[in-house]
């Protein structure tokens, strides 16, 4: 394996130095312990001395017999060219008819007798590397294989596929053809390229390496590359690595036990590999022979868990933000939102509102409401929804609230109003838009002059009915801060003693891909049953749990957006007899 071209500084030469006298330790004690087996205490072997003589040799069946795994004595059939198109049964060992009984069903093929071509008998052999193996094998007089080989035997109850590992060998003027089961090999090389894993075992006495067949795909090596020892492995390794490296060979090779590590490799692209090592020992007790380790490719498991990482700081870093924002932005919105209690009712007005933040936005969101007393006696009532969700939007709502507060102590009428904050937000950019219902409410008269601009119009509860308020002449004027110049008009609504104004934002009664005037509907329903369960009392508590309750009945997981209420009720303030 090729190592960093970096020269190593002091800490890594050290470490590397701590690996290659571990290893070069343990293979001094494996020679010494095996230099005391060969002189078996200084006493020298002695000569055996044979009288008997020999048994004869064995017969060709005999030595068929002998082979553990499945053979089959062909005689070649060449043709003109010197090509083998067939070759004829001779013999069979013991080893090939248990296979045949294992792979085939019962009865599925005829008996041989006699001479039997090998091809006729299993005519799909001819599409097969076979023919060009027995060619070879008769031309070059050479063992050729292992080759894998998959074909169908045609038998009475169907074909059956066979894959097996097929050698061909000279046999005098006759071939022998060896196989064994395929697939195991197969499978194996299958398993470790799907989870990326090999194994190899490192014998410690000599520096030799068995290693598994996925072996250099694991490591990112080609073909030619040589299999690292121990020694060259430690030598690929990270610097960072060198000291997990070590800990597992001082485990593996002095305390006899199993380790593990996570080793990144030099190479020009970033790969690590975790390695899990085990001891190999000749006997109970005795030296670490060798090294038997299994290496599984854990780069994109890596590179997922850093991704993940990575994804959980920004989470945990925009969780954080959101809950600095929410409380920020809350504490705005306690300080500039009203709280009813009785201080409308000397103007023969009460009211109330419920707010219902959007959970999904950290709590905020742009509604807004205002009531509260002018100069003359007037009654300053609005209602607006700004653009946005988050600290953007609760900003937006503070300039506009505080900016029509201001705007009112200039005794101008209402529709003067709303188009000086269509142009205060327009002044403030093009993402400052919004939605309102401004309003000045006359006590001596119980007249409610109101603008819209683009919001939902108010409802009038009377006599237990519920119905929207009729729009401005000319219609509702468009959202504030979409277009400099926009000229409002205001529609008037005188209030009898009793009668219920419900002010509202669209996140109420909007539904995803629902119609408006289905949840205008569903609103006017609310309102008329609410109060038909039970009709508010006078008072501030009563008149707020009538807007609890349409809330409620109102509210739902389908919300995506701020929600608010505010109810206005006239009430009658002439005092009475005693």
């Amino acid at each position: 394996m090729d190592a960093t071209s970096q020269v190593p500084d002091a800490h890594t030469h050290l470490a590397l130095q701590s690996i290659h006298e571990l290893l070069r330790a343990q293979r001094r004690r494996i020679r010494k312990h095996s230099e005391s087996y060969r002189t078996e205490g200084g006493r020298k072997p002695e000569t055996a001395v044979f009288t008997t003589d020999l048994p004869p040799a064995p017969s060709g069946p005999e030595i068929l017999d002998a082979l553990p795994w499945p053979a089959l004595l062909v005689a070649p059939l060449r043709d003109g060219e010197g090509q083998a198109r067939d070759a004829l049964y001779v013999a069979q060992n013991t080893a090939s008819r248990v296979y045949a009984a294992e792979r085939l069903p019962s009865g599925g093929l005829p008996h041989w007798q006699g001479t039997v071509s090998l091809f006729e008998q299993f005519p799909s052999l001819t599409a097969t590397a076979l023919p060009g193996m027995l060619t070879d094998a008769l031309r070059e007089r050479a063992p050729q294989g292992p080759t894998s080989i998959e074909w169908v035997v045609g038998t009475t109850h169907g074909p059956v596929r066979i894959n097996d590992q097929v050698r061909v060998s000279p046999c005098g003027e006759h071939l022998l053809i060896t196989w064994d089961r395929g697939h195991r090999p197969q499978m194996a090389a299958a398993a470790q390229n799907l989870v990326r894993t090999c194994w190899a075992e490192w014998n410690l006495g000599d520096g030799g390496v068995d290693p598994s067949r996925g072996f250099r795909r694991v490591l990112g090596l080609d073909g030619r590359t040589p299999i690292p020892t121990l020694d060259e492995l430690a030598t690929a390794v990270a610097p960072e690595s060198l000291p997990d490296l070590y800990r597992t060979l001082y485990d593996v090779i002095l305390r006899k036990r199993t380790g593990s590590c996570e080793l990144r490799l030099n190479q020009a692209g970033p790969k690590v590999v975790r390695m899990t090592a085990e001891p190999v020992r000749i006997a109970p007790g005795s030296l670490v022979w060798a090294l038997r380790g299994v290496l599984t490719d854990v780069t994109a498991e890596q590179r997922r868990r850093a991704t993940a990482e990575r994804a959980e700081r920004e989470a945990r870093r925009q969780r954080e933000r959101a809950e600095a924002v929410a409380e920020v932005a809350g504490a705005l919105r306690e300080a500039v939102l009203p709280h009813f209690q009785d201080e409308l009712a000397a103007y023969g007005l009460e009211a109330t509102a419920v707010y219902r933040p959007d959970a999904r936005e950290a709590g905020v969101g742009g509604d807004w409401y205002k009531a509260r007393r002018l100069p003359g006696d007037r009654l300053l009532v609005a209602l607006g929804d700004a653009r946005g969700h988050g600290l953007a939007a609760v900003t937006l709502m503070a300039k506009l609230r505080y900016a029509l507060a201001g705007l009112a102590y200039t005794d101008q009428r209402v529709e003067q109003l709303t188009q000086w904050l269509n142009e205060l937000a327009c002044a403030d950019g093009d993402e400052s838009t919004a939605t309102a219902i401004i309003a000045r409410y006359h006590p001596e008269q119980g007249l409610l002059r109101w603008t819209c601009a683009g919001h939902p119009r108010p409802v009038l509860v009377r006599d237990g009915r519920a119905r929207q308020l009729q729009d401005p002449d000319g219609g509702p004027g468009l959202p504030l801060g979409v277009l400099p110049g926009e000229t409002y008009t205001v529609a008037d609504e005188a209030l009898r003693v009793g009668d219920i104004v419900l002010m509202y934002s669209d996140g109420l009664t909007e539904r995803r891909d629902s119609d408006p005037d289905l949840d205008t509907q569903r609103f006017l329903e609310a309102a008329e049953q609410c109060l038909r369960g039970t009709s508010p009392c006078a008072g501030h508590a009563a008149l707020n749990a009538y807007a609890e309750r349409i809330v409620a009945e109102l509210d739902g997981p389908h919300r995506s957006d701020d929600a608010t209420l505010m109810v206005l009720r006239r009430i009658d303030t002439t005092p009475s007899a005693p």
